[in-house]
């Protein structure tokens, strides 16, 4: 209910602070005294200090080529792989989620370097979009703002600059003027050695890993598909070793490979099956990991030297 028309500008993160405080107040009334905030509620009188809201940025109206996609499949997309981006600022376009567009796909990839996630999402129209790169603090916000959103998204681009809009909230990001690595070659095409397991096995072999696991998160993964042996192991020289066996369909050659456990353990909230497979090429070469049965997400983890 507006009483009386106005206009102030406060500090956000005041203001997020204070709102994660008063969730039990169901009636908030603001008022302007004086050019500050008075924010009442039921327990609590609060007056916030304003800032010139003419200094405030305005904020761009992205004009150019627009789309709609569902909000919950665009937001799956973005989950699915951004806990791989890079965090280091020192290279853009790894501190990014790139998208692109591959027949009625919108494909959502990142990675640091250790570790590559790849997202396909059906859409309902061709799109022709061959190179976005949204920065990964930027995405972090826009999970916040949209998540939960059921309505279609209309995603607008322009050089540098892209918007995403629902009513009522409208969001702007640049985007960064680079290019994504050439992924597609460091994916193994021809595993050498193929294995589906149990989802929850492996979490849970991974945690008891954990306990043992050196410095470096390090775990060795063997498997031997003429013994139907799926092993993990870990050791740590002040706390001891662990092998734990995890049942499932192997076969192929025998291989092993050291990798970062925390790598491995990121990659399962994206898939939502009970099952999946991990497949190698050979000693020491990258893992991937799929969901038994959904060619939508792919996983990638490089392994450790030594």
């Amino acid at each position: 209910k507006i009483e009386k028309e106005g206009v102030v500008a406060v500090r956000g993160d005041i203001l997020s602070s204070l709102f994660s405080v008063l969730q039990g107040d169901l009636f908030v009334k603001f008022e302007l005294i004086n050019g500050n905030l008075l924010v009442k509620t039921k327990t609590s009188t609060i007056l916030l200090k304003s800032i010139s809201h003419e200094d405030f940025p305005t904020i761009p109206n992205i004009k150019g080529e627009s789309f709609l996609i569902s909000g919950k499949k665009f937001i799956e997309g973005i989950k699915s792989v951004y806990y791989s981006a890079s965090i280091s600022e020192i290279k853009p376009e790894i501190g990014s989620i790139y998208i692109y567009s591959e027949d009625d796909m919108l494909v959502f990839v990142s990675t640091d370097s250790f570790r590559l996630a790849e997202k396909k999402i059906k859409i309902k129209q061709k799109l022709n979009i061959n190179n976005i790169l949204i920065p990964l603090k930027n995405i972090v916000e826009i999970i916040k703002i949209f998540d939960g959103i059921e309505d279609d998204i209309k995603i607008t681009l322009q050089k540098n600059q892209i918007s995403l809009s629902v009513e009522n909230i409208y969001l702007t990001s640049r985007v960064i003027d680079g290019n994504f690595p050439d992924y597609k070659q460091i994916i193994p095409k021809n595993p050498t050695t193929k294995s589906v397991v149990l989802k929850q096995d492996f979490i849970s072999s991974l945690k008891i890993s954990n306990i043992f696991s050196d410095k470096l998160n390090q775990i060795i993964l063997t498997i031997k598909p003429t013994e139907k042996i799926f092993e993990i192991e870990s050791k740590n020289i002040d706390i001891g070793e662990n092998t734990t066996f995890i049942e499932g369909a192997i076969s192929g050659e025998d291989v092993s490979a050291n990798f970062n456990y925390k790598y491995i353990l990121d990659c399962f909230q994206a898939i939502h099956g009970d099952s999946l497979s991990v497949e190698l090429s050979g000693n020491n070469k990258p893992m991937i990991i799929r969901g038994v049965g959904d060619q939508s997400f792919l996983y990638l983890v490089m392994p450790m030297n030594g």
